[in-house]
């Protein structure tokens, strides 16, 4: 390097070149980019790739390559494509190797991938020291490792990782093009090491440019193969050959001869002079633009813009192309489809099948745990109530702990669902004495500080718990609700059937059909009974603001920092540790110290109403939290895994089992989250409507007997009337022996037949003159007075039973007529 600074001052100082095409590799750029910076003499470079290199802004250092962080993205799309959460950057210890690391970072960061470890291995390393580096990354669980170094430190990396196990099933290897670009330089033996490797490489269109430059290289430099640096190098030539011509003709060459006493690491470069040409020429390097061999030539913010990057794949010591990646597109299969929007580079389909270490096309999930590692420690609460949830026992003789509950039942079955085998094993969070040892806050700080690998339990998911530990998806229904008491308006008594109708109705319908009316508005009277008689006693939670009622918490929740920033009174504030203590509040009321509200998780607020549904009500609004979930460190690898088997258990029969066991035991309780619900009647209810109908159906019947008998012994009576033979003998006589009279009108017989009963009809005055008329009547008197010496036969006996029911009337009719023939 010292010789390669010596060489550049010479020939600025004594040969005044007025541009310079160099260095060869990012460390011996920045002596040179400070030298062209103080003597204005363009320094373009075709291979210092390290974007640290834009850290000494000089504007006379033109960058003819792509920037190392150029490949960033594309790297970043490969990672977030198969879901691998943890890296592991191996990177040469200087400033080529560096330069990258930063962008990586970020590039991570955005796609939410963690970086546990970043290895850094000094060119000048032995073999040793790299397999005692490698030997470390093997105890690690991470699998997926980004590779940014030069092919000759590249070379012995691959090849102790191969010899230690580590090019295998189960790895991820992904080289930047530091490597890739010149894999040519490599030899077979080494790419041997690398089967199953992916690999950025830097594309160049193959156009007629590049086609006919190979062709001039192979027939120059015989078998050698072209590489990309190569490409950039003549393009920058030809960039420097442009810019030349377009300024010789009217700009001075020469040198200033004005002395600059600058100091540069550490030599006094006395006599320094600068170029005239400087300021011209770079203006025109900057602006040139033509096609060149490795592409379109034209410089943005003094390097080329890299577009696209192709994916190679190692098989077999050969490079195969599996994809490309293009800038605002993100990972494709080939570059003859015309495929355009956003980033779409979350895709396994994007790539063609890839061959990976350990000859496997099964993709590797990024990571495993260590042969040496020991059980997981999972983190579960010590709960003196809510026992559905998680409940730790002790076996008094053994010490032996069964922890078991709603929660443990998901978690248990989430891990049995893992394609992979995850050994753990359950540790209370409690102290020595078998108490709890604090907050859910405080066990999830302590999966912060690495004495547990998870917890497992009724953990909330909230925004201050991420900042400490990363959550797979939640298991649980979310949100916190407020729980108050129902007040029973229901109308009650014996005279209830009466609220549906008016008085004035009653009256109207009583007076008309009584009995009718109570049959008919019977389902009235449900109607009325089985809506809205359940009310809460609280309708909103502005009003437990204004009613200054105590509300209740679960102990150790952090609903009772939620209601001291919703600015209630700490002293109103109660505590429960389990429903039976809830219960007991609700029963106190505040008034006995007690609550007359409760602020808790839609899944302790439901367990608790599985069993009191009938006497409470959740009221508006429902706040928002995020439910329950199981809690690892940040960056977890299991997180993902554990998340997409929480999807397939809430979304099958499994998790519906699990909730009936747990959480579902009083199943006849019905929901009471509505003030809508149906009462059941009882006798009581109908007592007065039983005794109405009662009443009014036996004075219907004793009315009916009464008007019966009345008329039985009206028709006895007139029937004896009837029957009975004349008083007054003479009257009778005088009546039948009278002669005629022509003017006296005569009612004639109403006995026609033996078996026919007809009404007498109307005699008008000639009627009554007529002869025979008058001795029809007198022969029907004569056998009135002949009647008791007739012979008792039962025909004759049936006829007159029907003559004498039928001439009652023409009997008394009769008696009048006779009366006026006697007289007459």
């Amino acid at each position: 390097m010292l010789i390669f600074n010596f060489v550049a001052l010479y020939l600025i100082k004594k040969r005044e070149v007025v541009a310079i095409i160099g260095p060869g590799n990012s460390m011996q750029a920045p002596f040179l980019i400070n030298l062209g910076n103080q003597s204005q003499v363009p320094i373009i470079s075709f291979s210092a790739t390290s974007p640290l290199l834009d850290s000494l802004r000089s504007p006379y250092f033109i960058r003819a390559t792509h920037d190392d962080s150029s490949q960033v993205q594309a790297i970043s799309a490969i990672v977030e494509s198969f879901r691998w959460r943890e890296v592991v950057p191996i990177y040469a210890d200087n400033e080529f190797g560096e330069g990258i690391l930063p962008y990586i970072l970020d590039a991570f960061q955005e796609i939410n991938v963690r970086i546990r470890y970043r290895s850094a291995i000094s060119v000048h390393s032995s073999d040793d020291q790299i397999k005692k580096e490698l030997y470390k990354l093997m105890t690690m669980p991470t699998r997926v490792f980004i590779v940014h170094m030069l092919p000759d430190l590249g070379s012995r990396v691959f090849s102790i990782a191969k010899e230690i196990g580590m090019i295998s099933k189960g790895y991820v290897w992904i080289v930047t093009n530091g490597i890739a670009d010149l894999m040519s330089l490599m030899g077979e033996s080494n790419l041997d090491n690398m089967h199953g490797v992916l690999g950025v490489k830097t594309y160049f269109s193959r156009s007629k440019e590049l086609k006919y430059f190979e062709a001039r290289w192979r027939k120059r430099f015989g078998g050698e193969e072209l590489n990309n640096f190569e490409c950039w190098a003549y393009d920058a030539a030809t960039a420097l050959a442009m810019s030349f011509e377009e300024i010789s003709s009217n700009v001075n060459m020469s040198f200033s001869k004005a002395k600059r006493n600058t100091s540069i690491d550490g030599t006094d470069l006395d006599d320094l002079s600068f170029a005239l040409s400087g300021p011209r020429l770079l203006q025109a390097l900057t602006t040139v633009s033509f096609k060149g061999v490795a592409g379109r030539f034209q410089l943005k913010n003094g390097k080329l813009e890299a577009k696209t990057f192709k994916i190679i794949n190692i098989e077999e010591s050969v490079e195969r192309t599996v994809g490309f990646w293009r800038s605002k597109v993100g990972l494709v299969k080939n570059l003859r489809v015309n495929q355009t929007g956003i980033k779409i580079s979350h895709s396994l389909h994007r790539l063609r099948p890839i061959i990976w270490p350990g000859d496997t096309t099964f993709v590797p999930k990024g990571w495993e745990l260590p042969t040496n590692a020991k059980k997981l420690k999972i983190a579960v609460p010590k709960k003196d109530g809510f026992n559905n949830f998680v409940e730790v026992t002790k076996d008094a003789n053994t010490n032996a702990l069964t922890i078991t509950g709603f929660c443990i039942d998901v978690f248990d079955t989430v891990m049995r669902q893992m394609p992979y085998a995850v050994p753990y094993e359950y540790i209370p969070f409690e102290s020595p004495d078998g108490k709890s040892r604090g907050s859910y806050d405080e066990m999830i700080y302590s999966v912060f500080l690495g004495e547990f690998d998870g917890a497992v339990g009724d953990t909330t998911i909230l925004a201050n718990r991420s900042a400490y530990v990363d959550f797979a998806l939640p298991y649980s229904e979310t949100g916190i609700v407020v729980l108050v008491p129902v007040k029973d308006e229901r109308e009650k008594g014996k005279w209830v059937f009466l609220k549906p109708l008016t008085k004035e109705l009653w009256f109207l319908t009583g007076a008309a059909f009584l009995y009718i009316a109570i049959m008919l508005y019977t389902a009235t009277l449900t109607s009325m009974l089985t809506v809205q008689e359940l009310r809460p006693t609280v309708r909103h939670m502005d009003d437990l603001r204004k009613s200054g009622v105590n509300i209740g918490y679960q102990k150790g929740s952090f609903t009772f920092e939620r209601l001291k920033q919703m600015r209630f009174d700490e002293s109103r504030l109660k505590m429960y540790n389990s429903p039976e203590e809830m219960r007991e509040l609700f029963l106190k009321s505040s008034s006995n110290g007690g609550i007359d509200a409760a602020f808790d998780e839609v899944p302790y607020v439901k367990l608790f109403m599985a069993k009191y549904c009938s006497e409470y009500s959740i009221i508006e609004p429902t706040f928002k939290a995020d439910g329950f979930g199981f809690a690892f460190p940040l960056g977890s690898p299991l997180v993902s895994d554990i998340s997409r088997q929480i999807l397939n258990l809430t979304e099958g029969e499994t998790m519906k089992a699990i909730e009936n066991k747990w959480l579902l035991g009083e199943k006849h309780c019905l929901d009471s989250t509505t003030s809508d619900s149906p009462i059941q009647l009882d006798y009581n209810s109908f007592e007065a409507l039983f005794l109405i109908v009662l009443v009014v159906s036996m004075l219907l019947f004793f009315g009916m007997l009464v008007s019966r008998r009345y008329q039985q012994r009206q028709h006895g009576g007139e029937i004896n009337a009837a029957t009975s033979p004349p008083r007054d003998d003479g009257d009778m006589r005088t009546t039948t022996t009278s002669p005629p009279s022509n003017d006296v009108t005569r009612t004639p017989t109403s006995l026609t037949t033996d078996n026919q009963v007809h009404e007498p009809p109307a005699i008008n005055e000639g009627q009554a003159n007529a002869p025979d008329a008058q001795d029809h009547l007198l022969n029907d008197e004569g056998n009135v007075r002949d009647r008791n010496r007739i012979v008792d036969d039962p025909a004759l006996n049936h006829r007159r039973h029907l003559i004498t029911s039928k001439s009652i009337h023409f009997g008394r009719a009769a008696l009048p007529s006779s009366s006026r023939i006697k007289s007459a």
